[in-house]
């Protein structure tokens, strides 16, 4: 199922400004709007959300606007100058999310993601890194995620706040307006006239009348919006990017073929990589169908990398998901994101004893199961159980830390302690029994306690926190790490309610 995602930039010319005046830019609560000429008239084209609040809307007039707000600040829009800049904010989105991306003018891009959510934990993660990310750069933003170009475009611009995920096949538009199929607004008002107001109304209207009143634009738009009319996207290309393509003079489509020219295309992109000493970390493989669709499959590696069969059967590995239909007529191999790679690069000594690359194996991993589901614990600098432990990337060199061993540790940590009924003396006997989810142990053997202090620098809530915990052996012999709240004397160190947080194994 195809998944297309629509970021929707509502105050994309004064953001860019804002940007490009970096320190010298007015703050955020000061209104600023953007003026142009429209014939005679010099109106306004575009305002910051301080000036929508002063009810400063685009198309009123720059000298009303000026009268209406004391404090406005007033400069030209600049088109070409907020298209250039979309263009390279495509460039970004296309090495970090996906390998199909378009600018989608005057306000917005436009990326297939179909295969490529799961590095981001799935459709909602990557929608909540693309918020994140655009947020950090001072860019405000919303986004969706749907099934075509057309209904992403419109859930973005009238459902995102910031983010909407429409399921796979699910059905979201009947309620929209019906500018939000993109259609001209003269079309919009004649149809207003007409009574028909939202795209459900017009999808319930019979297809010939609208067709011989409207021509063929507003059905063209409907279809495309409900996935029955393919539309395609051209994704944007960088002349800097390193990219290998090779053009067929009949459709291929057979796996095998697609397979073979693969490794042909990484051939001809690793010589291209070891000329310019040069590493791939991401390399996305496109292919364009007969019918103007193209299909892509997107693979990362952990560490540069240019070699060719490496590269080669991490692209094999996904050709079973695209679909050529009719045929493929063009493949493009690209590397959009590179990094030096020579031989004094590379890590280890010639003279020492090889040790075992596990690299291959983890960007394998990788791009099967997804960059967030593979990763490697590390010790960190905290007593509190929960936060001695950090995840690495898999291939991170190693860390200074290390866990002390002053008390055994559980060799399964629970994602969250349970609460847990246990019968104990005050004020630091262990239990003697206790139940947990609806089974009672009797404790035959106990150790502790270990007193653990809230981190008073990290919350109020800690300063008097305190923990004691227990290592516990029931009669079956499991083996339990429990703890109170609470010193058993103290009342502000802790309720004295008891608490599962690990298994011995």
């Amino acid at each position: 199922m195809r998944r297309v995602v629509s970021l929707y930039l509502p105050t994309w010319p004064t953001d860019r400004l804002r940007r490009r005046l970096g320190p010298d830019a007015p703050s955020p609560e000061t209104p600023l709007i953007l003026v142009g000429r429209q014939g005679r008239r010099r109106l306004v084209l575009a305002a910051d959300q301080a000036a929508l609040e002063r009810r400063l809307y685009p198309g009123m007039a720059a000298t009303q606007a000026r009268a209406l707000v004391e404090d406005l600040i007033v400069q030209d829009l600049d088109p070409v100058a907020d298209a250039l800049a979309l263009e390279q904010l495509a460039l970004w989105a296309l090495r970090r999310y996906a390998p199909v991306v378009a600018a989608d003018p005057p306000d917005g891009l436009v990326l297939d993601v179909t295969g490529a959510t799961h590095r981001y934990g799935g459709d909602a993660g990557l929608l909540s890194d693309l918020i994140a990310r655009t947020a950090e750069v001072g860019l405000d933003a919303r986004v969706a995620m749907a099934d075509t170009w057309g209904a992403a475009h419109a859930l973005a611009r009238h459902r995102a706040r910031p983010s909407i995920l429409c399921g796979p096949g699910e059905r979201a538009l009947a309620s929209l307006p019906t500018g939000a199929l993109r259609l001209p607004s003269d079309m919009v008002e004649a149809l207003a006239r007409l009574g028909i107001d939202t795209v459900g109304e017009i999808e319930a209207k019979p297809r010939a009348p609208l067709a011989l009143r409207f021509g063929p634009e507003l059905t063209r738009r409907l279809d495309q919006a409900y996935g029955r009319t393919p539309e395609p996207i051209t994704p944007v290309d960088a002349p800097e990017l390193i990219k290998a393509h090779r053009v067929f003079a009949e459709p291929i489509g057979a796996p095998e073929t697609l397979a073979r020219y693969t490794l042909k295309l990484v051939e001809t992109l690793c010589a291209e990589l070891e000329a310019r000493a040069l590493g791939a970390t991401r390399v996305d493989l496109r292919f364009e169908r007969v019918d103007n669709r193209i299909e892509a499959v997107r693979v990362g590696t952990a560490r540069p990398v240019r070699d060719i069969g490496r590269l080669t059967r991490l692209l094999c590995d996904k050709i079973e998901t695209v679909d050529p239909g009719l045929g493929v007529e063009v493949m493009v191999l690209s590397a959009p994101v590179v990094q030096p790679l020579d031989w004094s690069s590379r890590p280890g000594d010639l003279t020492a004893p090889a040790e075992r690359d596990v690299a291959d194996l983890v960007d394998q991993l990788t791009n099967r199961l997804g960059r967030s589901r593979l990763y490697r614990l590390a010790p960190a600098q905290s007593d509190v159980p929960e936060r001695s432990i950090r995840k690495l990337a898999p291939t991170a060199p190693p860390v200074a830390e290390t866990w002390a061993r002053r008390w055994p540790r559980p060799s399964r940590l629970l994602a969250r302690p349970e609460a847990i009924e246990a019968v104990a003396l005050l004020p630091d006997q262990p239990p003697v029994a206790f139940s947990w989810r609806g089974v009672r142990h009797r404790v035959r053997r106990a150790d502790g306690p270990e007193r653990i202090f809230g981190e008073w620098w990290r919350r109020d809530g800690e300063i008097d926190a305190v923990r004691d915990y227990f290592q516990l052996e029931d009669e079956a012999g499991a083996r339990f790490w429990v703890y109170r709240r609470g010193d058993g004397e103290q009342a502000a160190t802790g309720d004295l309610s008891w608490w599962l947080h690990g298994l011995f194994g």
